[in-house]
C-alpha cells in the first residue's frame, strides 16, 4: 500500500505521518508538500526508508494529481481555504481521500469518487472526527435521541502556524453562515460567542465557558441521526482563556470583520504578494497598499512569543447524548483522555499534546481507507465511513482513551 500525504511538513500533518511511520505498514510514505525544505527536514525527522518527498501546489491541479496518480489514499493536512483545490486533485488521482477541516469543500467533486469506486471522508481529527464517533458509540445504544451536546478545549497557542491563525479568523468571522445549531429540524444561523454554558471537562482542564463554533458535527450528526428523531445540537468549543479574551475583544471593537487598511511601506519590496490581499496594483502606490486587517494581527501573533506558547497543552473533548431505550431515558457522558504534556513522556511534550492528538486520527482513518474498510463509495461523512469502536481501539493503542458514563434522567 501507498500513501501521499499532502501538507505532510505541516506541524499537525507531520504528526499523523509520524503515526503512519510508527503504526502502518504502507511500503511508500510520501510527503506531499509546497515547501520542499520542510519536507525534507521532516522526513530526516522520521528517520524512516518507506519515507520520501515531493512539491506540490494544490493550485496546479492536474499537476499534482498526476503526482498522487498510483496511491492508495491521500491523506489530506492542507488547510481549510485549500480543501477546494486539495479535493479536486484527489478526486481526478482517482485515490481515496481524508481530510481535517470538513467545511464543505469537497462535496462537488462526489461524482468523481463514485466514478472510480473510491471514498473521500472530510473532517477527521479530534473535532470535528472523533466527536462524531463518540456521539455515534451512545447514539447506537438508544432508540430515539433528542440532544447532543458536543463539547471540546483546544489547549494550544492562538498562533503557532499560519494553518491554525487561519481557522481561528475563519471559526469567529461575524457573516460566517455555517456558525449554526440544529433545532426541531431547522439549521439556525447564531453569531460568535453565541450560546455561553459551562462545560467541566477532564482534569487538568476543568471548568470552561464555552460558546457555538463553525463545525461540522451539527450537521453531520443531525443527517446520520434523522431517523432518531434528534431535535438539538448544539457544538461548542474554546482554546486557552488568553486566547479567547483576544478574540473576543476584537469581535467587539469589529475587527474579526477584516476592515480593510492602509499600510505604508508594503511596497514592491515589502514581501507583498498574491496571498496578502495587498490592493497596491490597484493604483495605491508603491509605498503603501491595502490589506485585511486580520492579516497583520496574525503576522504579529505568529512573530511573537505570546502568540506562540500557552501555559497549558492538550485536548479535551466532551459529548453528550440524551435520549431513549426500553422506554427509559438516559445521559450519556463520553470524555477522552491523552498522556500528559509536562515533559514526562517525550512524544507527548508541550504543543505536541496537542498536535498529536489532532494528528493521529487522521492517520488512523487513512490507514481504514487503503485497507478497503470503508466499504460505501463517494464523499462521505464520518459517520457513514467509521464504526465507533474500531476507531476507538485504535487510539487506545496510542494512550487516547474514551471514557463513556451512563444516568438515567427526567
Amino acid at each position: 500500500m501507498r500513501v501521499f500525504c499532502l501538507g505532510g511538513a505541516g506541524q499537525i500533518c507531520r504528526e499523523s505521518v509520524y503515526d503512519l511511520v510508527a503504526y502502518s505498514d504502507f511500503e511508500q510514505i510520501t510527503i506531499g508538500d509546497y515547501d520542499v525544505c520542510k519536507a525534507l527536514e521532516t522526513k530526516e525527522w522520521l528517520n524512516d526508508s518507506r519515507v520520501d518527498v515531493v512539491q506540490v501546489d494544490v493550485r496546479d491541479v492536474s499537476e499534482t494529481a498526476a503526482k498522487m496518480a498510483g496511491y492508495d489514499v491521500v491523506m489530506d493536512g492542507t488547510q481549510i481555504t485549500l480543501n477546494g483545490y486539495s479535493t479536486e486533485c484527489i478526486a481526478r488521482a482517482g485515490c481515496h481521500g481524508v481530510n481535517l477541516n470538513g467545511f464543505g469543500e469537497e462535496w462537488p467533486w462526489d461524482s468523481l469518487f463514485k466514478a472510480a469506486g473510491r471514498s473521500c471522508v472530510p473532517g477527521f481529527g479530534m473535532t470535528p472526527g472523533i466527536t462524531q464517533m463518540m456521539a455515534m458509540r451512545a447514539a447506537n445504544q438508544l432508540e430515539s435521541v433528542d440532544e447532543i451536546f458536543v463539547s471540546h478545549g483546544a489547549f494550544r497557542p492562538i498562533a503557532f502556524s499560519p494553518s491554525i491563525t487561519e481557522t481561528t479568523i475563519y471559526e469567529y468571522d461575524p457573516a460566517l453562515p455555517s456558525r449554526v445549531v440544529y433545532e426541531n429540524g431547522e439549521f439556525v444561523q447564531v453569531p460568535p460567542f453565541a450560546r455561553p454554558k459551562t462545560i467541566v471537562l477532564p482534569e487538568p482542564y476543568g471548568e470552561t465557558r464555552q460558546y457555538i463554533i463553525p463545525h461540522s458535527e451539527t450537521v453531520t450528526l443531525a443527517q446520520a441521526l434523522k431517523d432518531k428523531g434528534v431535535r438539538l445540537i448544539e457544538v461548542r468549543g474554546t482554546w486557552p482563556d488568553q486566547n479567547m479574551a483576544l478574540i473576543r475583544g476584537l469581535y467587539e471593537f469589529g475587527i474579526l470583520a477584516n476592515p480593510r487598511v492602509r499600510v505604508s511601506g508594503r511596497g514592491a519590496d515589502s514581501g507583498c504578494g498574491a496571498d496578502s490581499g495587498c490592493g497596491a496594483a490597484g493604483g495605491v502606490g508603491a509605498d503603501s497598499c491595502e490589506v485585511g486587517l486580520l492579516s497583520l494581527i496574525g503576522d504579529y501573533l505568529q512573530s511573537c512569543e505570546q502568540g506562540k506558547t500557552t501555559a497549558l497543552y492538550g485536548y479535551a473533548l466532551h459529548v453528550e447524548v440524551l435520549g431513549s431505550v426500553g422506554g427509559e431515558k438516559y445521559r450519556a457522558l463520553l470524555t477522552h483522555s491523552h498522556p500528559p504534556s509536562d515533559g514526562s513522556i517525550a512524544e507527548w511534550a508541550g504543543l505536541r499534546a496537542y498536535t498529536r492528538n489532532v494528528g493521529i486520527p487522521l492517520a488512523i482513518a487513512a490507514v481504514l481507507l487503503a485497507k478497503g474498510e470503508v466499504k460505501q463509495h463517494g464523499v462521505l461523512i464520518p459517520e457513514h465511513a467509521f464504526e465507533p469502536t474500531t476507531i476507538f481501539r485504535e487510539l487506545e493503542k496510542r494512550g487516547l482513551v474514551i471514557h463513556e458514563q451512563w444516568r438515567p434522567f427526567e
